[in-house]
């Protein structure tokens, strides 16, 4: 202590000597608050004797403490500023590779990611921790009485990313498999750097799993040092920064960590935010994949892309991959997205998109296979995606099940719900059904207890490393996507490899037949049974069986026949026993079979009925604009059918009053309904003997006294009888 005095006073002397020189040159208070501070560094050997001293140099230089203090800070913050700069500028490079470029999946090159980057959006309360019951979450979603739904949709505020980012300094972003964290994550390391946000502060990229892996086992900062190519710049520079609260620190993946390192990273980051808490801070996760608990974060929750997202990515997308701005391959994909419901609801998923737009990029659709199509996007969810990134999760009765084994588990989940109209499902009935399924592999435990633990950790795993299962509400479970929830229902019924059983299977799948919510299972059965023939002749005939028995509905069957074969159409018979059948019954008639229904009658009829006809047709908007042709459908297509009714009514004596009961018009419009998914059917990629299929086809919407007329020997491609 008296060395640091006596230097202090040493240097005291020097600057008398010095102050004669400065009243000489009449220096400026600025000058003289320089010369203090410069000349105080220098004499200084500890802070404890700093105040005495500075006293003692403002009273010699007739300054204020204030004065040398103000002219300190000043300093200070020139010299932050330019140490963020320059480290921004030499961490630039890095950066750049590392988030500034997308390759992920089957992409055959990198693409700039800002290109395609669409913009993200947060919900600021996570649903799964939310209290709701499942009547309100069918309500929410648009269940009640729709045939297509969004499993996920949730009515909740989405604030966009970047704002959510500003909002909060410390913030945890959660999201399912697939949700665009770590894209988000990078974007918004590059728009930092490119000063488009939080221009003034260095943006640190980590991802956990490499940091954690890392050789000698570094803490976040040295790690981050390590990534600096300058060799000028160390971890003390970095540490500056963040002690200024110039930082933008973004950490991903924290679920990818393996559960060795698990304690020291959450302790690293831990000690990070509580050290430097004043720089911004963002954490990815994904959900339930572990209790993370960090006091001063935020928790929040990755939105799914609404339409105007996904439009916005495709549009992108097809632009990058075909180097051309004016590329319309996008308004393609977005129109066949469009008409195929099930699989626009997987588009919701970047992730999912990015596979929808590498499939429909070979040949400008998609597979014609819903199961084939469905398939490759859950091998993405179930393996693929942290296969690709080399990431190995360490829950040991989840890993020792099989892929196929995971499948069938899920499909006994599946069918279980799915067959008692339960999309939304409590964690007692998933715990319940996964349980069931382990008990009976191969060297199971037989304590109940530890069976119980054992299925809810296979049911948390499945959340968090596939993301096929979610928790919507506190304890209440559904499909991610109602496609996949269908697709597993009829992977079930596929399963049996016993031929005895896999028919009881169909059998009892035809129960529903006429039933809209089942229609997908159908086909995607139909697509993949290897009893395909004898599937579509039983939907055939449990459909005829549908009003067999009712004397008034075989007699509108018969009155359809007559009014079918009355007219000359390019269609042939079915088609247009389908259209009258439908018309004259007031049911939902086939938007694009009447359509051009009303082609064929143009020119079969006289010039005044020509006329009446050439008019309605001429109120249809362009078809080719498939959204223009939706938006106005949506609007005036009922009116339209009705006009269209009317006309047929009055000058084709179609509208008979047959005085249905309401039951009757119910039976109906199920046969209708039950005939519209077995064309559906007969329409996909299956085989069936082609005399099989001329049967099914040629006895669609004729009555039973017909039916049976048909005789297979005679079968010459035309309707018998």
């Amino acid at each position: 202590m008296p060395k640091k005095v006596r230097a202090s006073e040493s240097g005291i002397q020097r600057l008398r000597e010095a102050m004669k020189l400065m009243e000489l040159t009449q220096a400026s208070v600025t000058e003289k608050a320089g010369f203090a501070r410069s000349t105080l560094n220098q004499i200084l050997s500890g802070q404890w004797v700093r105040q005495t001293n500075l006293e003692q140099l403002c009273s010699l230089l007739g300054l204020e403490v204030g004065q040398v203090l103000e002219q300190e800070v000043s300093e200070e913050k020139t010299s932050i500023d330019d140490l963020v700069q320059q480290l921004r500028k030499a961490s630039e490079s890095h950066l750049t590779r590392r988030c500034g470029i997308m390759k992920i999946l089957d992409m055959k090159q990198p693409i700039d990611s800002g290109a395609v980057y669409t913009d993200v959006n947060i919900l600021e309360r996570i649903a799964g921790k939310s209290r709701r019951d499942i009547p309100q979450m069918m309500e929410e979603c648009g269940a009640q009485g729709v045939d297509r739904f969004f499993l996920g949709a949730v009515k909740q505020k989405r604030v966009e990313g970047l704002e959510a980012v500003l909002k909060e300094k410390q913030l945890m972003i959660l999201g399912r498999p697939g949700a665009g964290k770590t894209t988000f994550l990078k974007r918004l390391a590059i728009v930092c750097l490119k000063n488009d946000f939080l221009a003034d502060r260095l943006p640190i990229f980590v991802t956990l799993k490499e940091f954690a892996e890392t050789e000698g086992k570094p803490g976040i900062l040295e790690f981050v040092a390590g990534t600096i190519e300058n060799v000028e710049y160390s971890v003390n520079h970095i540490k500056q920064v963040l002690q200024a609260g110039r930082g933008l620190i973004l950490l991903d993946g924290l679920d990818e960590v393996m559960e060795v390192d698990h304690d020291r990273v959450i302790r690293e980051i831990r000690e990070l935010s509580e050290r430097y808490g004043q720089n911004h801070i963002v954490i990815t996760c994904r959900i339930a994949a572990g209790e993370y608990t960090f006091e001063r974060f935020t928790d929040v929750e990755m939105s799914d892309f609404d339409d105007e997202q996904i439009q916005s990515f495709a549009n992108k997308w097809f632009q990058t991959k075909e180097d051309n701005p004016e590329s319309t391959t996008g308004k393609m994909f977005w129109k066949e997205l469009e008409a195929r419901k099930p699989v626009k609801e997987l588009a919701t998923n970047p992730l999912l998109l990015t596979l929808l737009c590498l499939e429909f990029d070979d040949s400008a659709t998609f597979p014609q296979s819903r199961s084939e199509l469905y398939g490759r996007a859950l091998n993405v969810l179930l393996s693929k995606w942290d296969g690709s990134r080399r990431i190995k999760r360490g829950e040991e009765v989840y890993k020792g099940l099989s892929l196929k084994r995971k499948e069938s588990m899920l499909g006994q989940l599946a069918m279980f719900t799915f067959d008692r109209g339960e999309y939304f499902f409590k964690e007692k009935v998933a715990t319940q059904q996964i349980e069931n399924y382990i008990r009976k592999l191969p060297g199971a435990k037989e304590d109940p207890a530890a069976l119980e633990v054992d299925s809810q950790a296979v049911l948390k795993s499945i959340e968090a490393r596939h993301g096929l299962l979610s928790e919507r509400a506190i304890g209440i479970y559904s499909f991610s996507h109602l496609t996949f929830h269908e697709y597993f229902t009829a992977k079930n019924i596929l399963d049996f490899s016993n031929p005895e059983a896999h028919k009881i299977a169909l059998d009892q799948l035809v129960d529903h037949i006429g039933e809209k919510r089942w229609n997908e299972v159908f086909l995607m059965v139909v697509e993949d049974s290897r009893d395909a023939e004898y599937l579509l002749r039983l939907m055939k005939q449990r459909i005829d069986r549908l009003i067999s028995d009712d004397p008034k509905l075989q007699e509108i069957l018969k009155w359809t026949k007559q009014k079918s074969e009355s007219v000359e159409s390019t269609h042939n018979f079915p088609i247009v026993r389908a259209f009258y059948f439908a018309l004259d019954n007031a049911l939902a008639l086939d938007r694009d079979l009447a359509i051009d229904s009303i082609l064929d009658l143009t020119r079969a009829e006289n010039p005044d009925l020509n006329r009446l006809f050439q008019e309605i047709y001429d109120q249809l908007p362009n078809r080719d604009d498939h959204n223009q042709f939706m938006e106005w459908w949506q609007q005036n297509g009922e009116a339209w059918i009705e006009d269209l009714r009317q006309i047929m009514i009055q000058h084709r004596n179609i509208g008979h009053d047959w005085k249905l009961t309401e039951q009757q018009q119910e039976i109906l419009q199920k046969y209708y309904d039950a005939n519209r998914l077995l064309t559906e059917c007969l329409k996909s990629e299956v085989y069936v003997n082609p005399e099989a299929r001329d049967e099914i086809e040629n006895t669609m919407f004729l009555p039973i006294s017909e039916i049976e007329k048909w005789k297979p020997e005679k079968i010459t491609g035309k309707q018998s009888g």
